[in-house]
């Protein structure tokens, strides 16, 4: 598997990289001013680039492409078409990508998964196939990507609200 490969198979699921990028730019334009898109989709890229994304990616969305053939045994099958809430093995998952460039990814996934912003919320609320595991691994992979420019930016701005 490539980043490449990756990549292709977001698209094929309704995700680019300039969509995860915008949720990078969300999270880290306030402390980095400058930041330009440019940047948040080469910082994507990377963390798409980390074997072990690639493989969290291919078996999250394996996973929501068998439930949506019906495949699954159940109850994992029911499970998966009602994104049972206590489920937790999707984020448990995305966390795994989050901490890929530090902690700090942490504190940004949990904010996404609450707010579900950009694309999250666009694959959160799609009714027309699965993405139990798709929409948390978004946002661990912009989580990760947002880590990895505040890592690269010791000197950004102190927000405070």
């Amino acid at each position: 598997m490539s980043a490449e490969m990756a990549e292709q198979m977001l698209r094929r699921r309704g995700v680019t990289v300039s969509s995860i990028a915008d949720i990078v730019f969300t999270l880290q334009q306030r402390y980095h001013p400058a930041l330009t898109m440019a940047q948040c989709e080469e910082s994507v890229r990377a963390v798409l680039g980390k074997r072990e994304v690639q493989y969290t990616l291919y078996t999250g969305i394996a996973l929501d492409e068998l439930a949506e053939k019906k495949l699954l045994p159940e109850p994992l099958q029911s499970i998966m078409e009602q994104d049972e809430p206590l489920y937790g093995v999707d984020e448990t998952m995305a966390l795994g990508v989050t901490s890929i460039y530090g902690m700090i990814g942490l504190t940004s996934f949990g904010y996404l998964d609450k707010e579900k912003i950009g694309v999250i919320e666009i694959l959160n609320s799609r009714k027309d196939g699965i993405h139990v595991f798709l929409d948390d691994l978004i946002a661990g992979i912009a989580a990760a990507a947002s880590s990895r420019i505040a890592h690269r930016n010791p000197d950004a701005v102190k927000y405070t609200d």
